[in-house]
C-alpha cells in the first residue's frame, strides 16, 4: 500500500497532560511526515506525498503511539489471525518475545526440540521455523504478520545448548561457550537477554554465570530481562540478586511481570534507582497468573529439563516419599489452580484442580501427576496469586515511574488467561478513564518506555519523523471485555490501527495487510534497523 494517509481530526497527548486540539496527521513512507492543525496544509518542503491521498477520519479519537507489549509469548501465536486481532484491538503494534529464558533461537536441533517441547504450552509451535539463528527467526516476521516482533536472547535455551539439562553451575569453558552464543545472538538482532530463574535449566545457574552473561549485554546498552527466582513474599530477596548482578556487570535490569506487596517491592526498586541502577519492570492488571503446571507444582530437584525422565520419576515409587513431602507444602495452592491447556484431557480446561481431582476420584497431588504424565508436561494453568498481590498493589505497581506494560500473554489452550486479550485496554480504562493517568502518562506506560528500554528507535511517540505505528482510541469506549470464563473476547474502543503507516485494523477488523517486521535494536545514535 503506497501513498499518503491523512488522519483527520485526531487529538494527540501533550506533555502537560492535556490533549491537543484536533490535528491532522500526514503519514508518508511509513512515517509521520507532518502534524498540522486540522484542515491546514503542511508547510512547504515537508515530506508529504500529495498523490493518492487516503483519508481516515479520527472523529476526535485520541491518536496514541502504537503500544509495545514488553512481555509476551507470541513468537508463534503472532501468525494466528485471532491473536493478531486480540493485539490490534488493544492498540498493540510491537511485541517483545523470547521471554523467561526459553524460546526458539539460537538453537541447534537438540536445543530447539527441547525448547519447543518444554515451553509448548507457553510459546506454541512456530509454523515455519525449526531451529537456527536469531536473525533467521526474526526474518520469519518480515512482511508476514501485521505487527512488529522484537526478540530477547533466552538464557535457558543457551544453557541447554551448551550443558543440556545439567543440574550444576557451568564450568569456565561452558560459560565461555554460552557467552559466545549470546554475543552472536545480539549481533543477529536480539534486543537483550532474558532469564527465567524459576524455570530449568536456568534455575541451576549461579550468580557468576548471570554476571558473565549480563556483561555481554551491558556493553551494548541492552537490558537483562528476568523472571526472578521468586515473587510475592520472595520478591525483595529475588530483586536483591538481580541488583548484585547489575552492580557486578553494569547491566540495565528489567524485571518481568512484577507482582506482590507493592510497598516492599517499590521501596527496593526505588532504592536501586536512587543508587544509580537502571531498573524498570513490567506488570499486568490481573490478580491471577499463568504458566506451565510443572513449574507451578514440581520441585527443581526433579530432572524437569527432560520430560521423559521427569515422567519416569513421577511414576517411580522411590521418589514418592520425597514428592509427598513437597506436595504437602502446597495444600494451600491446590484450590487456586484452574487448568488452561491440557492436551488429551481437554475436558479439564477451565476446571479447578479440586474439581478435576473429584472427577478422577484422586487426590490433588495424584491429579497433578496424572495430568503431567498424560500431557508429557505440556499442561498449563491459571492460578490465583496470594493475598499479597492485592488490587491495591497491582494499581500501585502500575502507577510507578519505572513501570511499563507487559501482558505476559499465553495464547494456547481452551481456557487461556484473558490478559492477552485485554491487558492494555484494561489499563486505559482503569488508569485513564477512571484513574490518575493522563493520556501522556498512558503513552509512557504503554509505549514510550518500552521503546526506550529495548532500543526500538523512532517508536513510542507521535512526532514528525517517527514511525507511523498509530492506534486511534475512543476514550469513552475503551475497555477489556475478556473474562476468565470467556477469555478470547477482543477489547473495545480501538478500531483503527496503522503499523508502519499501513492500516492493519479498520473498523475493528483485520485488513489483511502484513507490514510487520522483526525489529532489531538501534545502535547508539542510529535509527532502528529491521530484519529482512
Amino acid at each position: 500500500m503506497t501513498g499518503t494517509i491523512l488522519i483527520r481530526g485526531a487529538r494527540v497527548p501533550q506533555p502537560d497532560g492535556t490533549l491537543s486540539e484536533p490535528v491532522d496527521l500526514h503519514v508518508a513512507r511509513g512515517r509521520v511526515a507532518a502534524i498540522t492543525r486540522s484542515g491546514d496544509r503542511p508547510a512547504v518542503g515537508q515530506d508529504v506525498l500529495e498523490p493518492d491521498v487516503r483519508t481516515l477520519d479520527a472523529q476526535g479519537r485520541v491518536a496514541m503511539p502504537g503500544f509495545v507489549d514488553a512481555h509476551t509469548h507470541a513468537e508463534a501465536a503472532v501468525f494466528e489471525p485471532d491473536v493478531q486481532l486480540a493485539m490490534l484491538r488493544q492498540g498493540i503494534t510491537t511485541v517483545v518475545t523470547g521471554q523467561d529464558g526459553v524460546s526458539f533461537a539460537p538453537t541447534d536441533r537438540a536445543s530447539y526440540d527441547w525448547a519447543s517441547t518444554y515451553f509448548a504450552a507457553i510459546d506454541g509451535t512456530h509454523p515455519t521455523f525449526t531451529g537456527g539463528s536469531v536473525g533467521e527467526l526474526l526474518s520469519t516476521y518480515h512482511r508476514t504478520v501485521p505487527v512488529n516482533v522484537a526478540y530477547l536472547a533466552p538464557h535457558g535455551t543457551l544453557r541447554y545448548r551448551v550443558l543440556g539439562g545439567a543440574q550444576r553451575p557451568a564450568s569456565d569453558e561452558e560459560l565461555a561457550a554460552m557467552v559466545g552464543l549470546l554475543e552472536q545472538a545480539l549481533d543477529d538482532g536480539a534486543c537483550g537477554l532474558s532469564t527465567g530463574l524459576e524455570y530449568v535449566p536456568a534455575a541451576y545457574a549461579d550468580e557468576r554465570e548471570l554476571v558473565a552473561l549480563a556483561k555481554a549485554v551491558a556493553v551494548r546498552g541492552l537490558p537483562h530481562v528476568s523472571h526472578m527466582r521468586g515473587y510475592e513474599d520472595r520478591g525483595v530477596e529475588a530483586l536483591d540478586e538481580l541488583m548484585r548482578v547489575a552492580r557486578a556487570s553494569g547491566v540495565a535490569t528489567h524485571v518481568s511481570h512484577l507482582h506482590g506487596p507493592a510497598d516492599e517491592l517499590l521501596a527496593s526498586v526505588g532504592a536501586a534507582r536512587a543508587g544509580g541502577h537502571d531498573v524498570t519492570y513490567d506488570s499486568y492488571p490481573y490478580l491471577r497468573g499463568c504458566s506451565i503446571l510443572s513449574m507451578v507444582t514440581l520441585p527443581t530437584w526433579l530432572p524437569l529439563a527432560d520430560a521423559a525422565a521427569t515422567i519416569d520419576a513421577l511414576r517411580d515409587p522411590a521418589t514418592a516419599a520425597r514428592l509427598g513431602e513437597h506436595f504437602a507444602g502446597l495444600t494451600e495452592l491446590w484450590p487456586r489452580i484452574t487448568f488452561a491447556s491440557v492436551p488429551g484431557m481437554e475436558w479439564a480446561e477451565g476446571m479447578t484442580l479440586p474439581d478435576v481431582a473429584a472427577r478422577l476420584g484422586r487426590s490433588a497431588p495424584d491429579t497433578v501427576a496424572e495430568v503431567l504424565t498424560t500431557t508429557a508436561l505440556r499442561a498449563s494453568c491459571v492460578f490465583a496469586q496470594p493475598p499479597t498481590n492485592s488490587p491495591e498493589s497491582v494499581r500501585a505497581l502500575a502507577g510507578y515511574e519505572a513501570h511499563l506494560t507487559g501482558s505476559d500473554a499465553i495464547y494456547g489452550g481452551g481456557r487461556p488467561h484473558p490478559r492477552g486479550w485485554g491487558a492494555f485496554a484494561r489499563l486505559l480504562d482503569e488508569h485513564v478513564r477512571h484513574g490518575s493517568w493522563t493520556w501522556w502518562d498512558a503513552a509512557e506506560h504503554l509505549s514510550a518506555r518500552a521503546a526506550r528500554r529495548f532500543a526500538l528507535a523512532d517508536r513510542g511517540e507521535i512526532v514528525p519523523g517517527g514511525v507511523a505505528d498509530i492506534a486511534l482510541v475512543d476514550p469513552d469506549q475503551v475497555r477489556d471485555d475478556a473474562t476468565y470464563e470467556e477469555p478470547r473476547t477482543p477489547a473495545s474502543g480501538i478500531e483503527d490501527v496503522l503499523v508502519g503507516g499501513v492500516p492493519v485494523l479498520a473498523a475493528g477488523r483485520l485488513t489483511g495487510a502484513t507490514p510487520g517486521r522483526g525489529l532489531r535494536p538501534a545502535a547508539a545514535g542510529s535509527a532502528a534497523r529491521t530484519a529482512g
